[in-house]
């Protein structure tokens, strides 16, 4: 029997080698894919190719020679994951988020996401990847990260950011941002594969959020990572693994022995 391949989609000014810390504790075969404007190579100038359809459509192109897959996704990745499964269902056998919300479902809110996003990107441009970088560490949704991970690993996570493309990065903050994209909440309840929420216990914010996500999305679970804020997939990449491999319904009890 062939085994389920685990697709894997990261962050925000990440990349496919961002996720290698999860990976490593992950079943073979994995698959790890660079979002619009992330990761090494050719960014295009067409702002069409950094909307959410555009990074929907190269998930399933990148996966078409895939039987049904699992499908992980942190934060930005994690959008995109429910985006891919709510809208080609039939690929995805099981589903699960890191550090995930359905969109900004208040009109405000969500506008003055948009300007800040806007905002963010055009200082971006203006002053470069270094002041960006430094910028983007200092967010409190990643506090956690100064005392969880180690000086190595801070400072291997903030190469990954400054080997980001600026233009990349901006194209995607003004197409794919939390606020650029619809809202998908109205439509949780049509996901009929197994979902794990999974979230730092850290990270209050978004064991929040994942809590009313359950109350919507019919086989989900809620799956705290014990120690660890936003980021599970880097502050406790083990027991992150652990979980998605063990959730009841993603892979057959017959297969865990293998791991």
């Amino acid at each position: 029997m062939s085994k389920t391949t685990i697709v894997v989609l990261h962050g925000f000014s990440g990349s496919a080698a961002a996720m290698a810390p999860l990976i490593e504790y992950l079943p073979t075969p994995v698959l790890a894919l660079n979002l619009p404007g992330h990761g090494a190579g050719y960014v295009s100038d067409n702002p069409a190719d950094y909307t959410m359809a555009a990074a929907v459509d190269g998930v399933v192109s990148a996966t078409a020679h895939l039987k049904p897959f699992v499908l992980v996704g942190y934060s930005m990745g994690g959008r995109v994951a429910l985006h891919v499964a709510l809208n080609h269902p039939d690929r995805v056998a099981a589903l699960a988020l890191i550090g995930t919300r359905a969109g900004i479902d208040n009109p405000t809110s969500r506008a003055e996401r948009i300007e800040a996003d806007e905002a963010l990107a055009t200082r971006l441009e203006a002053e470069g990847i270094e002041w960006f970088a430094n910028y983007w560490a200092n967010q409190p949704l990643f506090a956690t990260q100064r005392y969880r991970l180690s000086a190595r690993q801070q400072t291997e996570v903030q190469a990954q950011r400054l080997a980001c493309n600026p233009q990349g990065l901006a194209l995607s903050l003004r197409g794919m941002g939390a606020g650029a994209v619809e809202p998908v909440s109205y439509r949780l309840g049509e996901l009929d594969m197994p979902c794990a929420l999974i979230v730092g216990t850290e990270d209050t914010k978004f064991t929040a959020i994942a809590h009313q996500m359950a109350t919507a999305i019919p086989k989900s679970k809620v799956c705290p990572i014990p120690n660890a804020g936003h980021a599970t997939h880097l502050e406790a990449p083990q027991t992150t693994a652990t979980t998605i491999i063990r959730y009841p319904l993603f892979l057959p009890k017959h297969r865990e022995r293998q791991y």
